[in-house]
């Protein structure tokens, strides 16, 4: 009874490690460039701060250094978000949606500002009739914050 009850526990938590590790396999396949979106929200407040995407190497590299990781498509290279502002993104928490195939960055915003524009967020104006009125203020400003480039 002993040596059964063993292998049955052996068996289990062979099963939630493998279950474990296909939670985390995102269906990098259902896109033909092999991207997926990625929002970040700030982890406190939940705002939304952007929209980016991730290929399988942003991915494992988000994991493996809790600092969020993109792939640039303007660029066509892997970027980690604030390596040239100093504005960094921890990672705190990840969601994945329902199909595997869409990801959400709860993070802790260093610096302050996601948006290379300066501002907090990337979604800083707002549809008002039809013109689009501007939120909050920079934080920074971009022209000295890049210029280092």
């Amino acid at each position: 009874m002993e040596k059964e009850r063993k292998r049955e526990q052996a068996r289990q938590e062979k099963k939630t490690t493998q279950e474990k590790k296909s939670m985390i396999q995102l269906d990098f396949s259902k896109s033909a460039d092999g991207l997926l979106p990625a929002i970040v929200q700030d982890a406190e407040s939940g705002d939304v701060l952007m929209l980016a995407y991730i290929n399988q190497e942003s991915w494992e590299k988000t994991l493996s250094t809790g600092k969020a990781h993109f792939w640039s498509r303007s660029r066509q290279q892997l970027w980690l978000k604030g390596e040239s502002s100093g504005h960094v993104q921890l990672i705190r928490e990840i969601l994945v949606d329902c199909d595997q195939d869409t990801v959400v960055f709860k993070v802790e915003q260093l610096g302050g500002a996601a948006c290379h524009k300066g501002y907090h967020s990337c979604f800083f104006r707002k549809v008002v009739g039809e013109n689009l009125q501007t939120l909050g203020e920079k934080i920074f400003d971009p022209a000295v914050v890049y210029a280092k480039k």
